[in-house]
């Protein structure tokens, strides 16, 4: 019979390893040390500089992922938290570090959960992990790799639950089923540089930037789509790098972000900033460049056996059926969803990425109990 695992001092593990993204900092071989005391075949998986992990318990169908990840953002200023960031130290009853919310406690509360359920003989068919160290970078190497991977070898999962922190002010009062899609796009408006008093040698770059920007925010999007609150745009940067008062630059540059709804695609909106950079380069004599990088799709997990099981398992251990909601940011979920339907579920993410990062132990232990009553409703109704 394996042994059980205490979630708080697992989390507490995780954190004493400073694994701020791309580094490891012996993070992941924590994790599988964990789980192949627990029987689980695991295999490392490394992309370029990042560790990876997929480890499963059983071979037969279904198939029940859990995903999460072992990188962190990193601190900020060290000096304005009141615990060392990666001491890990429990503090009346709350347990302060960077990952506490975000999310090595959610790791942690799923495998504990998953010791209970083996020793309980609950698993029918199969449980997995998937760990990634690059959720919170750029995210090329990390989960997307993986799943690339696990299709290319047939590796079947039949649902994912991934452990970001989705309660909003409450444990357990929200749990994720869908994100909005996510594209950001640089803009680069190269004109002629030339004296102000001489405009007719120069070609300004500035109002065709202006010009373009405006036509991009002047659109509304849509209305919203059920289950997801409206697109909208939001230029994050314009930058002209010019410190005279009397030179027309010659480049002027912006970034911005599109959050999406299932009214549109990554490539749909791309096309569309490219069109109206073509429409305000008319007449110019420079040159617009546009460079769309589409992070991720919108996606919704329909209403159906599955986010059942999920709600009645939060209900069981939150004593409330938790919102289910598609608001946030993205998550490694805009990847999993090629492989299986999945849900998010975790602790209150109010302090994530800040300073102090926290989490009660109460509420660690309150998690683990969710993921045990999903373990068991899941193999009970699949």
């Amino acid at each position: 019979m394996p042994a059980a695992i205490d979630a708080v001092e697992l989390t507490r593990d995780l954190i004493r390893r400073p694994s701020v993204t791309p580094a490891d900092a012996g993070a992941m071989d924590v994790v599988q040390q964990a789980l192949e005391g627990l029987g689980f075949a695991c295999r490392r998986m490394r992309f370029g500089e990042i560790e990876n992990l997929y480890a499963r318990f059983g071979t037969a169908r279904p198939n029940l992922c859990f995903a999460g990840h072992t990188d962190v953002v990193p601190v900020g200023d060290a000096a304005a938290w009141s615990k060392d960031a990666f001491a890990a130290e429990v503090v009346e009853g709350v347990l302060i570090g960077r990952g506490a919310v975000d999310m090595k406690s959610a790791i942690a509360a799923f495998a504990a959960a998953a010791a209970k359920a083996i020793a309980a003989g609950e698993v029918t068919g199969s449980l997995s992990f998937l760990i990634t160290g690059d959720e919170e970078g750029v995210a090329l190497d990390g989960t997307k790799k993986v799943v690339e991977a696990l299709q290319a070898e047939g590796e079947v999962i039949d649902h994912c639950v991934v452990g970001e922190p989705t309660s909003a002010e409450t444990f357990g009062d929200m749990v994720k089923v869908g994100r909005r899609g996510s594209i950001n796009a640089e803009i680069t408006v190269e004109g002629v540089q030339g004296h102000v008093a001489y405009p007719h040698r120069a070609a300004n770059p500035v109002p065709v930037l202006v010009k373009l920007l405006a036509a991009l925010q002047a659109r509304r999007l849509d209305d919203g789509y059920p289950e997801f609150q409206p697109s909208n745009l939001e230029v994050t940067m314009i930058d002209v790098p010019n410190t005279a008062t009397n030179v027309i630059p010659g480049v002027a540059k912006a970034r911005l972000n599109i959050r999406f709804n299932p009214s549109h695609t990554g490539q749909a909106l791309a096309d569309w900033i490219e069109a109206e950079a073509r429409t305000a380069a008319e007449g110019f004599k420079g040159q617009v460049t546009v460079t769309p990088q589409i992070s991720g799709e919108a996606f919704l997990t329909e209403p159906g056996p599955f986010t059942e099981v999920v709600s009645q398992a939060v209900e069981d251990a939150a004593g409330r059926a938790p919102e289910l909601s598609t608001s946030g940011g993205t998550s490694d979920a805009r990847f999993i969803r090629a492989l299986c339907p999945v849900v998010e579920v975790g602790l209150v993410g109010r302090t994530m990425h800040q300073v102090d990062e926290r989490a009660p132990v109460d509420e660690i232990r309150q998690l683990q109990a969710v993921y045990e009553a999903l373990i068991r409703r899941y193999f009970e109704r699949f």
